[in-house]
């Protein structure tokens, strides 16, 4: 299984959520999140939590079939780019397993 952090801009995160449903990946985590990155975005303030300047973004998480990930990727960067610097960054990190609590049930299908 695969898992997918990506940093969006506030102002997609709708778009890439809608995509992303309408593909079958309905299963997301979304965090207001603060990025301190190379791009300070026209408005930056500073951080009423951290002492740095900052730019806000969204934090979307989703875990996936090892199969699934490309098109998750796809859609992403498809629906999440804009014309402007700083449109954020996907990372990809392997998962061993995931278990629902209530069932104790594996998600992990098979090996790829």
């Amino acid at each position: 299984m695969k898992e997918i952090k990506a940093f969006i801009k506030p102002n997609r995160i709708q778009r890439v959520i809608e995509a992303l449903s309408d593909n079958g990946f309905e299963s997301i985590t979304l965090s207001q999140a603060e990025g301190t990155g190379a791009f300070k975005a026209k408005g930056a303030r500073p951080s009423l939590d951290f002492h740095v300047t900052d730019s806000p973004v969204v934090k979307l998480e989703l875990v996936c079939q090892n199969e699934e990930g490309i098109a998750a990727i796809e859609t992403i960067l498809r629906n999440g780019k804009t014309e402007e610097p700083g449109d954020g960054i996907i990372y990809i990190a392997n998962i061993e397993d995931a278990y629902h609590i209530k069932t104790g049930e594996s998600l992990k299908r098979f090996d790829l």
